[in-house]
């Protein structure tokens, strides 16, 4: 709205399977189509939010949550990839000549079409699983020494909480490269060289972090 109210011209990009993504007169809406439908979106949400209350052991979380990754990152995969393959559509991108992309990189989609447009990208996030916010801008974040998300431990670890922290770190690497490994390869693809995805989390110009000091 600011950024309309300044005099900008917006283009919001959204999968016709969007849930909340709705049309808003600050702004051009452009949907493109993909192979699966707005109520397999809301039934993916529906599956997360019901197994935070699963009463389950480790080891059955633990492959519970390597399945339902897999399954949903193949669909938010298979969004960005036919986003990328409409020509139509990217054409139309790359002869608006904009000045920027606005994204969240959750999902490295969007600084695909940043480098392709070859435009700067402004990140707006809350914060990337496994520790990859600090891969793409070089930071350094031992796990020896930096407390993983939802491990409890504070900043002053004994060793016993440093080898807990490790098998955290190695079990998160496991599932991002669930979700994140195919994103090079298809990046590679669409750019024409060879990509990785931390090529693409570091080609963000601006990080704009929505933090709560309180929370983190």
């Amino acid at each position: 709205r600011q950024l309309h109210q300044r005099g900008h011209d917006i283009v919001v990009l959204a999968p016709e399977a969007s849930v909340h993504i709705k049309e808003a007169a600050f702004y051009s809406l452009k949907r493109y189509p993909v192979p699966f439908r707005r109520e397999d979106v809301e039934a993916t949400f529906i599956r997360l939010g019901h197994g935070v209350f699963e009463n389950d052991s480790l080891l059955q979380r633990v492959v519970k949550t390597y399945k339902r990754v897999k399954e949903d990152s193949a669909l938010i995969l298979s969004a960005c990839s036919h986003l990328l393959h409409n020509k139509e559509l990217m054409a139309s991108l790359v002869e608006s000549s904009f000045d920027a992309v606005l994204t969240d990189p959750f999902l490295p989609c969007g600084p695909i079409v940043a480098l392709y447009l070859a435009l700067p990208a402004v990140f707006f996030l809350n914060a990337l699983p496994c520790g990859l916010d600090s891969q793409g801008t070089q930071c350094p974040n031992p796990p020896s020494y930096v407390p993983r998300p939802l491990s409890l431990n504070s900043d002053h670890m004994t060793f016993l909480q440093r080898v807990k922290n490790m098998l955290i770190f190695l079990s998160e690497n496991f599932l991002c490269n669930v979700v994140y490994l195919p994103y090079g390869p298809l990046a590679s693809e669409i750019l024409q060289k060879d990509v990785t995805v931390q090529d693409l989390l570091g080609s963000g110009s601006v990080w704009l972090l929505r933090s709560d000091f309180v929370k983190d």
